[in-house]
């Protein structure tokens, strides 16, 4: 119970209190009024958040093997079978080099390697690195390279990607530290050609570059805690990025005539029959980076380099139908919440695949037909309390016939 006591000291800040002064008895020591209420909110704090750590450990990550990062990537992404082993090895190794870190504080240092993945529009770029962050449980982030600029550019600092990151981890700074941040466009920040050379600065080519320079490499960023623009007086957050994992993906149209002219081919595009069976990415060095348009340093800290496939007609098929979470899947159990049962027939797939071939925009673009395919039939078949099945086929898919409506009696309605 507290107790007014004659002037003496706090056993824990050591304050010389007076007379008037409520203290609290311990069995050796007598504490001041101030530092019980400042243990309590430390209690309240640390009772809201995660269970509290070791010093120097932080939070628990389970890794696991690269084989078990592979499977759980095979069962959302088709295709692409050596870049998601790559990928499974990468992502392994980082949180090996994580751990070692918190294990063996004073042992070298192993060096931090981020993920650089090359591939056309609609591969599975950003698909890969968020089921990459899923599979190991740790916070992730998606940001376009093209919204970034330099600090004083009407823009989005680049700092406010790893406050997007923060701000993903239910701002637990000591979980964001160790989370994945993907950015993507990442080709679309090269500089300008010499032939293109301007007086004036490229605030979304290389001055982008150098400022993700520090925080791909790791360095403690000053984060405004609601993001926007710094200002003086402004309270910051401070987050270590030295073990945020960067993924950086783009399409990097272009970079494909310059390895050719390296290794003395002709011209071939992503799309291309023969480019797929030379793998003109899969021979892709630093240097063919650098004549793209990227700075020495910056390509030096993307050392793990990833090369993404198109993918071809059955892989497409399989985006719509196989996969985890499916679109087909998500269209059939929204129709189930109705009472109607959704069937696909196998050609009208075939007919989807092929017009998003014709896009060539790959897996992107099937998102946005089956939409417009469906939409229809989204509007409609909530009231038709009749209808118990519905029959998706070719001639539907090329717009040509209505789709198949069944009865719940199973005849097909008029």
């Amino acid at each position: 119970m507290p107790r007014k006591r004659q002037k003496e000291n706090c056993g824990f800040c050591g304050r010389t209190l007076d007379s008037g002064d409520i203290v609290f008895h311990g069995s050796r020591d007598i504490i001041c009024e101030e530092c019980v209420s400042g243990m309590f909110h430390q209690i309240s704090g640390e009772s809201s958040q995660d269970p509290p750590q070791a010093s120097g450990t932080g939070p628990q990550i389970r890794l696991p093997v690269p084989s078990e990062i592979y499977r759980t990537l095979d069962d959302y992404c088709v295709g692409q079978d050596r870049a998601k082993k790559f990928l499974s090895v990468a992502v392994y190794n980082h949180y090996k080099r994580l751990l070692d870190r918190r294990d063996n504080p004073e042992a070298e240092p192993l060096e931090k390697s981020n993920v650089l993945i090359l591939g056309p529009t609609g591969s599975g770029k950003t698909l890969l690195a968020s089921v990459l962050a899923r599979s190991l449980d740790v916070p992730f982030a998606l940001t376009d390279a093209t919204t970034l600029t330099e600090a004083g550019y009407v823009g989005e600092d680049v700092e406010n990607i790893v406050l997007r990151l923060l701000q993903n981890a239910d701002n637990n700074v000591e979980r964001a530290q160790m989370g994945i941040i993907y950015v993507d466009e990442i080709d679309k920040i090269g500089r300008k050609s010499m032939d293109n050379a301007s007086i004036t600065r490229d605030v979304s080519g290389e001055g982008v570059q150098q400022a993700l320079l520090k925080i791909i490499e790791g360095t403690v960023c000053n984060v405004p805690p609601q993001g926007g623009r710094k200002h003086p007086q402004q309270e910051y957050l401070r987050i270590d990025t030295s073990d945020i994992l960067f993924i950086c993906g783009g399409s990097f149209i272009g970079l494909e005539q310059i390895v050719h002219r390296r290794l003395g081919r002709g011209n071939l595009g992503f799309g291309s029959v023969a480019n797929r069976e030379q793998g003109s990415l899969h021979g892709v060095v630093p240097e063919d980076l650098v004549q793209f348009g990227f700075i020495p340093e910056f390509v030096g800290r993307l050392s793990s380099l990833a090369v993404l496939d198109p993918l071809d007609e059955d892989q497409l098929v399989r985006v719509l139908s196989s996969v985890r979470n499916s679109l087909v899947s998500q269209y059939t159990r929204l129709l189930a919440m109705d009472g109607v049962e959704l069937e696909f027939a196998p050609e009208a797939l075939r007919g989807l695949a092929r017009q998003a071939l014709r896009s060539g925009t790959g897996a992107r673009a099937l998102r946005g037909l089956l939409e417009t395919l469906m939409l229809d039939l989204m509007f409609d078949i909530p009231e038709r309390k009749d209808i118990g099945r519905v029959r998706l086929t070719l001639p539907f898919v090329e717009g040509s016939s209505d789709p198949e409506l069944y009865l719940k009696s199973g005849q097909l309605a008029a």
